[in-house]
Parts: C-alpha cells; sequence; structure tokens
C-alpha cells in the first residue's frame, strides 16, 4: 500500500488521518498510508476511486455495488478484518419518542 496513491481520511474528532487497519492469521497490522487527497467523508472516497484518484479504504457494503458490477475492485481481502455490524446505543430505561422507536426499529432490520 505504501507504493500506491492511496486517498487518506481525517478524523474529525481526533484531528489526524486514520492508519489503515489490517488482520491475517491473528495478526494486526495499522498502516499510515501517502496519497495526495484527503478527505473526511465515506461517499466522497468513493466517488474520488471511481474516478481513479487513488485506493480507498471503506466499508464493503458501501461498495457492494461497485464491485459486482466491475467499477471497483477489492483489494487485500485476505487481510481485511470483518467487520461484526453497525450497533446503535441509546438509554433503554428512558421514555423515547415514537419517532425514535421507529428509526430504531428500522435500524434493527
Amino acid at each position: 500500500m505504501l507504493a500506491h496513491d492511496c486517498i487518506n481520511r481525517r478524523l474529525a474528532t481526533a484531528g489526524g488521518l486514520y492508519a489503515w487497519e489490517f488482520e491475517k492469521d491473528g495478526k494486526e497490522l495499522r498502516v499510515r498510508v501517502e496519497g495526495r487527497l484527503t478527505l473526511n467523508d465515506e461517499a466522497t472516497m468513493v466517488a474520488a476511486a471511481l474516478d481513479g484518484v487513488g485506493i480507498a479504504y471503506v466499508p464493503e457494503d458501501m461498495v457492494a455495488a461497485d464491485l459486482e458490477n466491475g467499477a471497483l475492485a477489492l483489494l487485500l481481502d485476505d487481510w481485511s478484518p470483518r467487520f461484526a455490524g453497525y450497533h446503535i446505543y441509546y438509554p433503554s430505561r428512558h421514555q423515547n419518542l415514537p419517532a425514535f422507536k421507529v428509526v430504531v426499529n428500522a435500524l434493527r432490520h
């Protein structure tokens, strides 16, 4: 990855650049990549990758259609850690607004 033009992600809350995470056979690596573009929005990172700007490190579900139609290719699949899924945390003992309950139920499915 160090020899390629990668699209960096700036972490707005931490103020730094995200180190790409890899894992294989219990070995974990965090790699700081180089590239001419740094963004803080994954959708824009995907658009830049589609435009040929560089390699993007984004959740696979964001690019599933682009992988299926061949617009993008999956790299280092055997080094990609599996993502258990999204989670939402909220106080369960408080009365929640009906609109909030609708959102939570929609996200469950």
